[in-house]
């Protein structure tokens, strides 16, 4: 493994979040827009939408002592791949997800 692939593995191991079955998740709320286009890609590709976008609720605190509920995703592998392919690649986070995801891939 390079030192590339080392930085990848890293960073992606340690942003990933578990539930507690022991499937991988991450916070999407800041790229609802590529999620959206990335079920498109996954729903023109004859995948179900359902299985790698999984919808579930989610308390957070909004302050004053509340909170409130809001969508939240839990993410297939795929999911996470069509995500990287749908979002800005000069950015660079995604840069990495989509070399980490295309190394994983091939393994």
């Amino acid at each position: 493994m390079n030192e590339l692939e080392k930085i990848n593995e890293t960073i992606f191991e340690s942003i990933k979040h578990v539930d507690d079955d022991g499937n991988e998740y991450k916070r999407w709320d800041k790229f609802y827009n590529v999620i959206e286009s990335a079920q498109v890609a996954c729903s023109i590709s004859n995948n179900n939408v359902l299985y790698h976008f999984s919808q579930v609720g989610k308390m957070v605190d909004i302050g004053s002592n509340t909170s409130r509920n809001i969508v939240d995703y839990k993410l297939s592998r795929y999911a996470c791949y069509l995500i990287a392919q749908n979002d800005d690649s000069r950015k660079k986070v995604i840069a990495f997800a989509q070399n980490n995801l295309k190394i994983k891939n091939r393994k």
